[in-house]
């Protein structure tokens, strides 16, 4: 069995990679669900061939998992993954068909996505701490560092464009004339948002120092700012999280990049933007996934009554 479904597999992450163009996380996520699941069948039912794998099987791995108190929404994960995976080899013709049909997924409670408030992106802005002395603690210096800093935080927030999106902005998808920024989406999709006239602005003086420090050709918009190389995600999450950290901000229990596209959604939503338009500028799929955001905005309603309703 282990032979047959290492090839399978493969197969399976090349499918993932070139035909679904899912992003390279996403295919390490399957490949690291599908190889905790091998791990498991290997050490608890041996040599069992691919097409002896019943829903039973996956049961048990799964009852497992809660036991060891992991997330719901990890193990709902797990589950897509297994389900696209059977779906996958009915194709290639090694089972007839999926054990996935009497396997359930866990409730999820639904968490409202954290997002940083206004007063706080307008000290970010401000670049200063809040807490800090004037001209102090300076949040993003001069430097081509700095500055680098500064961008990937303001087109995170002023676009809401998603980490993997960020990093892989191209040179030639920045159109400063027509103030949009053409971005490459999950699956391959393309869209274009729009960017501020101070962005624009910020961009190019972005470019003016980074060449001028770097003196490297470049096809992407954002390097490193000592080897201009491309960037990459764990620089970018680190960055943002520690200059979230330094910045004092409490208000969120995840201080990760996509919090700033948590904000710039919430921010929109709160100020009365059409719901299909913020789905457009996120890239969303379905209507579904851009909704949670008006919760927000109800919450911030009940909020508003409560304080100033004579009967709240």
């Amino acid at each position: 069995m282990l032979t047959e479904l290492q090839d399978l597999v493969a197969r399976f992450q090349a499918y993932l990679r070139f035909e679904k163009r899912y992003a390279t996380h996403t295919v390490t996520a399957y490949s690291t669900d599908l190889q905790q699941f091998q791990d498991y069948i290997t050490l608890t039912y041996g040599s069992l061939p691919l097409a002896g794998i019943a829903h039973v099987h996956i049961r048990s791995w799964l009852a497992g998992l809660m036991e060891a108190s992991i997330a719901p929404k990890s193990i709902n994960r797990k589950i897509s993954t297994l389900k696209s995976f059977f779906k996958f080899a009915i194709r290639q013709g090694m089972v007839k068909q999926s054990p996935m049909g009497k396997v359930v997924s866990p409730k999820v409670g639904r968490r409202l996505p954290e997002f940083i408030d206004e007063r706080g992106m307008r000290a970010l802005e401000e670049n200063h701490s809040p807490k800090a002395a004037p001209d102090t603690h300076l949040i993003f210096t001069d430097d081509l560092e700095g500055q680098t800093h500064r961008l990937i935080f303001d087109l995170l927030y002023n676009t809401g464009i998603r980490l993997s999106e960020l990093i892989g902005l191209q040179e030639k998808d920045v159109d400063l004339g027509h103030q949009m920024i053409k971005v490459l989406g999950k699956g391959g999709k393309e869209r274009r948002v729009p960017v501020s006239g101070p962005l624009c602005a910020q961009i190019r003086a972005y470019r003016e120092l980074r060449n001028k420090e770097l003196g490297v050709e470049t096809s992407v918009l954002l390097v490193h700012p000592r080897s201009g190389r491309p960037l990459y995600p764990k620089y970018v999450y680190n960055m943002v999280r520690n200059t979230l950290t330094r910045h004092q901000i409490t208000t969120i229990s995840k201080k990760s990049p996509h919090v700033l596209r948590h904000t710039f959604a919430t921010h929109l939503t709160n100020a009365g933007a059409d719901i299909n338009a913020v789905k457009e500028l996120l890239g969303h799929a379905s209507l579904a996934a851009t909704q949670v955001y008006t919760h927000n905005t109800i919450e911030k309603l009940k909020a508003v009554h409560q304080q100033a309703h004579p009967k709240a």
